[in-house]
């Protein structure tokens, strides 16, 4: 993973670049979770990849680097019920927004991943695939997928009986099974339910 997007950004006269993304679009319950990174320009951090291709070990290891290395970081989140009222896509742009709005050092430019970036303050650009090319997006993405599955362990704590530690939420054969014997708890998202429980 090279540094050529950044690059870019600070040969357009950007100065404080950070990346963002998010984690948890797709799971049927919790928060969608976000970061916002800014690293130190051109800082090799060995393994540092897009966080689905990573281990939860690695995960973990790099969580503690990347909050250790970087100029600045922040994580926030859009809650189950901002997802129901506004949609999934747009509480993820609204965390990612969180995200970026809470880093100390305001950024002059924002990297964010997928194919859209709005309702940002500043100067945002989305890179597809941006969490396998962008340092900065992929430093990012460790960060708010780590938040996100530490949450859902929490929650196993709460509700046992839906195994939370072990799907981290994600529609799986034991998650659907757990949601169809004991209904909805109060964390899972009930629009992305719908289908399953045949409302």
């Amino acid at each position: 993973m090279n540094w050529d997007i950044e690059a870019a950004a600070r040969e357009q006269g950007k100065t404080v670049i950070c990346g963002c993304d998010e984690a948890g679009r797709g799971p049927l319950a919790g928060p969608v979770f976000a970061a916002a990174v800014i690293l130190p320009h051109g800082i090799e951090i060995p393994a540092l990849n897009d966080s689905k291709k990573l281990t939860e070990k690695q995960r973990e290891k790099l969580f503690d680097i990347i909050t250790e290395v970087a100029v600045d970081y922040a994580v926030a989140s859009a809650s189950v019920e901002e997802i129901e009222e506004i949609n999934i896509l747009n509480a993820s742009m609204l965390a990612m927004k969180r995200a970026v709005e809470s880093l100390k050092n305001t950024p002059d430019y924002a990297l964010i991943d997928g194919n859209i970036a709005r309702g940002f303050d500043i100067d945002a650009r989305p890179v597809i695939k941006g969490d396998a090319l962008s340092p900065s997006i992929a430093a990012a993405s460790i960060l708010a997928k780590v938040s996100r599955d530490r949450y859902c362990m929490e929650m196993d704590a709460l509700y046992p009986e839906y195994g939370f530690a072990k799907h981290k939420g994600y529609a799986t054969k034991d998650h659907r099974e757990a949601v169809l014997k004991y209904g909805a708890s109060p964390v899972h998202r009930k629009s992305f339910l719908k289908k399953l429980l045949g409302e």
